[in-house]
């Protein structure tokens, strides 16, 4: 794994300095490893049959998913995305039919309608979730945009979670967490599928 600034680092001088790092890399380079990692989570058996997909939509330089979720409807898989909810600190994931059924939420992330139905944990069984994230060890510790939305949905997520990382998001130190973070069980990159339960 590429090198990281340490577990002497907190989150907010990790989150800023990996902010930065994603800013330098070229588009076209993004685009290619991204590419790449997409091809590898089509490979991944765990992803490829699940019944369902909880996916990002991807912002800015994250790791893009926008095609994916293209992909994944047309080819009859359900798909679901997240929904933010700043008054009540939550996030819940909606079932799409297609990007165009998005409006620009908070930051202007795309996100479902308000009046989108949320799906139910029973509804998510069976399924995985793409996670986002700067930065991951190898336990699958990541640090986001810090605020906590993810770790609070995943306390209670039914299935397997996978994060989506280009080679340059990944720690060979462990990253700072306490108790409230949830880690990802798998890492897909540009050069395979990570698992990272044995590393905790």
């Amino acid at each position: 794994m590429a090198s990281s600034y340490g577990t002497d680092a907190d989150k907010s001088s990790l989150r800023s300095n990996y902010l930065s790092v994603r800013r330098t890399i070229p588009a076209a380079s993004r685009v290619s490893s991204d590419s790449a990692i997409r091809a590898q989570l089509e490979r991944f058996e765990l992803f490829s049959h699940a019944r369902t997909v909880l996916s990002y939509v991807s912002f800015g330089a994250e790791v893009d998913t926008r095609e994916l979720i293209c992909a994944l409807i047309a080819g009859g898989r359900r798909v679901a995305v997240p929904r933010v909810d700043g008054e009540r600190r939550r996030m819940d994931f909606c079932e799409i039919g297609g990007l165009g059924e998005l409006l620009p939420g908070a930051h202007g992330i795309l996100e479902p309608d308000e009046d989108a139905p949320a799906l139910t944990v029973p509804d998510m069984v069976g399924s995985v979730c793409l996670v986002p994230g700067l930065i991951f060890d190898g336990a699958g510790h990541r640090v986001g945009y810090g605020g906590g939305y993810y770790d609070r949905f995943l306390a209670f997520y039914p299935g397997d979670k996978i994060g989506l990382a280009r080679t340059t998001m990944l720690s060979s130190n462990p990253l700072p967490h306490d108790g409230t973070d949830v880690p990802v069980d798998f890492i897909c990159t540009e050069g395979g599928v990570w698992g990272c339960r044995a590393y905790r």
